[in-house]
């Protein structure tokens, strides 16, 4: 992995694992709170921290509309939902209920 990439990688992960429990932020949330990239860079970033068995809370983080649009990359894919349910948020057809309520923002870091 090339050293940006790696640094880029990090700063997801940094960012990704401050999200509170029962919360849920957005790949869009955090790539703009970056300043370094996509919503699908971030999606790529967390599917790799599953991919190699990283404790990173990726399952707090879902598409715009709140969808659980990453559960492919959990083995199983229901894991996602599991995870986030045991963590007391709701979700019915793969999205989060309640999602606006529930959406953490990484601009709380800077507070």
């Amino acid at each position: 992995m090339a050293f940006r990439q790696k640094q880029y990688y990090e700063q997801v992960y940094h960012v990704t694992e401050q999200i509170p429990v029962g919360r849920i932020s957005t790949y869009g949330a955090i790539a703009d709170y970056l300043a370094l990239g996509s919503a699908r860079m971030v999606g790529y970033a967390l599917s790799q921290s599953n991919a190699n068995d990283m404790p990173v809370p990726a399952h707090r983080v879902v598409n715009r509309k709140g969808e659980l649009s990453g559960r492919h990359h959990f083995k199983p894919p229901a894991a996602m939902q599991e995870m986030l349910e045991s963590e007391g948020v709701k979700v019915e057809d793969h999205q989060v209920v309640d999602f606006k309520e529930l959406f953490w923002h990484p601009e709380a870091l800077d507070e």
